[in-house]
């Protein structure tokens, strides 16, 4: 005969699953993270570039492209390579992009990702037919333990602080805005993270290590998302949602690192662990 303890667990666990599988299923996007096949960095000089078509360089804090007759390049579904989108030296020009924003364009069965990283522009072919996209098995994961699911407090900052984290490539650093800390108990231990704000809105995200890191979990980082009080005031934490970010899985990643403060003393055995492909890579 169940008991109430064990309902509530079969719905903790049912719920956690529906979120995964929903997550693994963005994951492996056709033109996803995992379908990207060159991490190009667009400097002044006009280069040709693996994946894309034309001749990319930066100028004035915008990217101009120069296409061949016959090429073919789509933003929203619509065909980019006409005499009404080039400007006067028969360029397309786009931009300027904003730090951590970008946008896709459509070539042919691929996407290619325009975007600002680090101050830099970017741009990153995706290709559904990649190999690392065509072999992925999952992401594996601790099984969901509700022990991991913290109720946590928030404390907004008086006025949200600038803080500047490394990345995953060497050379460039991320500058985020972070509104406060979140405040949560381990085992009566006290922690608590320096948050910033989501891609979502109405959320906040925690980037973060702890003593798994570099185990049994990725080494140079872990993701949380939860959702953020209009105020500050109570939050819950459930680490078993925990994500690895796409640098876990791929070079070709500038993901942002925790900040110095992120890092947790204790054992957060909860959330996605090092993938397999870093795993045969290592």
């Amino acid at each position: 005969m169940s008991t109430p303890t064990d309902t509530r667990l079969d719905v903790f666990t049912t719920q956690w699953q529906h979120w995964h599988d929903a997550h693994e299923k963005l994951r492996s996007d056709p033109h996803g993270f995992l379908a990207v096949t060159d991490l190009h960095w667009l400097t002044a000089d006009p280069a040709e570039l693996a994946g894309a078509p034309g001749k990319w360089r930066v100028a004035d804090d915008a990217v101009h492209l120069t296409l061949d007759a016959g090429e073919s390049l789509l933003r929203d579904g619509v065909e980019l390579n006409t005499p009404e989108a080039l400007n006067a030296d028969g360029e397309l020009v786009f931009g300027p992009i904003a730090e951590r924003d970008g946008f896709n364009l459509g070539y042919g069965q691929s996407v290619l990702e325009l975007a600002k990283r680090g101050g830099g522009y970017i741009l990153r072919p995706r290709d559904p037919n990649n190999a690392l996209l065509r072999h992925y098995r999952g992401t594996p994961s601790y099984a969901p333990d509700d022990q991991f699911a913290l109720a946590a407090t928030y404390v907004p900052f008086r006025q949200p602080r600038e803080t500047t984290v490394g990345a995953a490539v060497e050379g460039i650093a991320h500058v985020y805005q972070a509104p406060g800390q979140v405040k949560f108990k381990i085992n009566g231990q006290e922690l608590e993270l320096t948050a910033f704000n989501g891609s979502a809105p109405g959320t906040f995200q925690v980037l973060f290590t702890d003593q798994t890191s570099g185990d049994t979990t990725y080494a140079a980082n872990r993701s949380l998302t939860f959702a953020a009080p209009e105020e500050g005031g109570s939050v819950s934490l459930d680490f078993n949602r925990a994500v690895n970010l796409p640098c876990a899985y791929t070079d070709l990643a500038t993901c942002p690192l925790p900040p110095a403060e992120n890092h947790l003393p204790v054992s957060i055995a909860a959330g996605e662990k090092t993938p397999f492909e870093r795993e045969a890579a290592a």
